[in-house]
This record gives structure tokens, sequence and C-alpha cells, in this order.
């Protein structure tokens, strides 16, 4: 009889407790990111095209459209090539810092303002993954994305070295980012450029005051409490955002499968066909050729993409079917990026899907991306195997990390370098450090 409120008060303790998914939600950042940031610079030759002032959807379009619409674009608050140019270029540096990690909070609200700035502008450009993209955009925001895979990671693991040695870092770069935006974001408030949807606006600013509380608890606080409260309210939110992006990943291979069933072409298994002898969707010609040339090759990938998008997600009750479904339709958007052409929409539908990405795959897959880092840094450095002191004695090879952990080469060089040649006594830590800290 009580187990059932047990089983809820545990849930609930959890999904309060801690922000699920770390690995998940850091590969949505990561995969977005890099999306967009491809997406801008292999079109940086042809920006003017799509969305500068002087392409054919000209900007007087645009702002009818958007006075209808009532969207968000910061494209649109000057007509002058100078403001157009800006903001790419700072829609690819927020896109890099993103990628990177770096003041994820803050980066995730620019990316998103630039990547709605600039498909707002021009509506009508994209391959269907723009979409994909514009969404996830907005529910990053609401994710703690930086927890792992990010250089907000490795500063929260400085700083909590420097606390383990009684230190108490200061964090200055936070706070001046932090007013910057503020200012810019009241100047554009009192411009009158925020008028329209209030979605956005109210998003930014509340984005911007919970940014101002979060520093005076952390600075002033005097007891643990008001910083916990605040750490569950921001793990529910982050929990909330990832299940919608979830629920966002199934709803859109759902009506894409249950659509296709609807299709004559679908159901005679002929519709995979027609894209590929279609011009605009046939990069490669003697491949589509090859592809189409079996008439049963066509019609099992006509019906197996019907199946496994309408399947999908009735399996997510079980691990192994998923795991098995979600390879297949990794697999098939990577051929439709090189068959048909369409990099951008199978890179977007590829880190909506990482979601579902088994925890101990990424982790495998992150301890060896720090393997080999580690390995480049070695050849780079050209570390050698084992060196000798000023009196011949072996200097031993440097001792590598934990089981999983990527070994810090730089690190132990440093330390090496740091040691006291033979006969001048026992080595001294450097000023303000611990001996076996890093630097």
């Amino acid at each position: 009889m009580n187990r059932f409120p047990l089983k809820v008060s545990g849930a609930v303790a959890r999904v309060a407790d801690s922000a699920l998914g770390p690995h998940q939600t850091a590969v949505i950042r990561i995969g977005f990111s890099a999306t967009w940031l491809l997406f801008l610079l292999r079109e940086f030759p042809h920006r003017q095209e799509l969305y500068g002032p002087d392409g054919p959807w000209d900007w007087d379009l645009a702002d009818q459209l958007v006075g209808s619409n009532g969207a968000f674009t910061a494209l649109l608050w000057s007509d002058g090539q100078g403001w157009f140019e800006a903001l790419y270029l700072l829609a690819v540096v927020w896109s890099v810092l993103l990628l990177l990690g770096w003041r994820t909070r803050t980066m995730s609200v620019l990316f998103m303002v630039g990547v709605l700035s600039l498909q707002n502008r021009s509506v009508f450009m994209g391959d269907g993954g723009d979409n994909v993209l514009h969404l996830m955009s907005v529910y990053l925001v609401f994710t703690r994305c930086g927890q792992v895979w990010s250089l907000d990671a490795r500063r929260a693991r400085r700083a909590d070295e420097a606390r383990a040695r009684g230190e108490r870092p200061r964090d200055r770069t936070g706070p001046a980012l932090w007013g910057v935006l503020g200012f810019l974001l009241l100047l554009a408030t009192l411009a009158g450029r925020m008028d329209g949807d209030r979605f956005v606006p109210a998003l930014l600013w509340a984005v911007w005051l919970a940014q101002a509380l979060w520093w005076l608890v952390g600075r002033y606080a005097r007891t643990p409490q008001p910083r916990g409260l605040l750490d569950v309210v921001a793990n529910i939110v982050h929990n909330g955002a990832l299940l919608v992006i979830m629920a966002e990943a199934c709803l859109i291979y759902a009506t894409a499968g249950w659509y296709k069933i609807q299709g004559s072409r679908w159901q005679d298994g002929t519709a995979v066909h027609y894209p590929l002898h279609l011009e605009y969707f046939s990069p490669w010609p003697a491949l589509s050729d090859l592809l189409t040339a079996s008439g049963t090759l066509v019609m099992l990938v006509t019906y197996g993409t019907v199946a496994v998008q309408v399947a999908f997600p009735f399996t997510l009750f079980n691990r192994r079917v998923k795991n098995v479904l979600l390879a297949l339709m990794i697999t098939e958007h990577a051929v439709i990026a090189v068959v048909l052409g369409l990099p951008f929409f199978s890179l977007a539908m590829i880190a909506a899907d990482a979601v579902f990405l088994p925890t101990s795959f990424l982790r495998r897959l992150g301890n060896a991306f720090g393997h080999a880092c580690a390995g480049v840094r070695t050849r780079t450095l050209r570390i050698p195997p084992s060196r000798t002191r000023a009196d011949g004695a072996p200097v031993p090879v440097p001792r590598t990390g934990s089981p999983g952990e990527p070994v810090d080469h730089v690190d132990q060089v440093d330390r090496v370098d740091r040691e006291e040649p033979a006969g001048r006594g026992p080595t001294v830590p450097a000023p303000g450090k611990a001996p076996g800290t890093r630097p």
C-alpha cells in the first residue's frame, strides 16, 4: 500500500535534487551549435542573398511579415549593411562559445537571439532542419547544458579545488558580462525594439534577473539554504526542458511517419525513388541511379523508413529495441546527408536524436575523445617516455589518471619541470600552491 507514495516521493526527489542527462544535454548543445556554426560558415559567401538587406526577400517584405506575426528578429532593428554584418559575425562567435561551453547560460540566450534573428528575417530559407534548430535553440536556454564537456565545467572544478585549499575564488567576467548585456537589453527595450511578441523579451529579462539573483545569493548568502533552493528550481526547469526536447523529437518522428502512411507513393513502396531523381536532391547522380536500380531495395527502404519513424516513440519503453532503432535513424540521416545533399537537416536531426543516447555510450565516447586529445598533445609537446635528472637518475613515466579520466599531460610536464635538480634539496611548491595541486 505504501510503495506507490514512496516511488512518487523518490521520483520527485530525483527530479529536484539533480539535473538529469548531463551528457545528453551536452551533446545537444554541441550538436546544435556546431550545426548552426557550420551553416553560417558555409553560407558566408552567400549571406547577402540569404539574409542581407539586398536579398530577394528584402527588408520591407520582412518588416511587413514580422509586423503581422510578431516574430522576434534583431536584424530588422536597422536596414544598414554594418548592422547586418555585425550581427552575422556575432552569431558565428556565439555559436563557437556555446560549442566550447563558455558561460553556457548566457551564450545559450545569445545563441537563441542569433538563430531567431536570422531565421525570422528570411523565413523561406531552410531545408527543414531550420525548424528543428529554431525550436531547440529556445529549449536550450532552460537547460543546464554546461555540466560536462565544457569550459564552465573546468572552471567549476578549478573553483572547487581553490576552495579546498582555503582560497575564495571570485568571478569578475560573469558580472561584467551581465552588466553589459543588461545595459544593451535596457536600451533595446526603451527604444521600442522589443515590441511585438512578448515571449522573447520576457525570456531575456527573466534570464537576466535570474543571473543577478544567482550571483547575489552565491556572494552574500550566509547559509547554504538559499543557494540550495535556487539549485532545486534550476534542476526542475532543466529536467522539464529535457522532457520537452524528448517529446519534441518523438512528435517529429510520429507525425512524419503517420503522414507518410497516408501517401499513395509510400503505400506502394516507390516514394524514395522520386526525390533521388530530382536535380535539387541529386548531388551525386551516379549514386542515386545505383540506389534506385533495384526496385526491391527501394521498396525496403521506403517501408523501413515508415516503420522506424512510426515505431520509435513506442520503443522508449524497451532500451535495447530503442537503441537499435536509434542507430537505424542516425544511419538514415547520415545517408540523407550524403545522397540527398541535406547535411544541415541531417545534423540537426542527429543532434535531436542524441537526447536518447545511452549515458554509458556517451561516457565511453567522451573518454575516447579525451584520450585522443591527450595523445595529440603528447605528440605536439614531444613528451619522451622517460627523462633523466642531472645526476643520471631516471624520472618516472608520468602517471595515468583514474580509469575513464583523460591524462593531463600538460600538467604532468609542468610538474616535472618544476622539480629541483639533484643536490639542491627537496622540491618546494610554487608560492600560493599546495604540493601536488594543479596550477
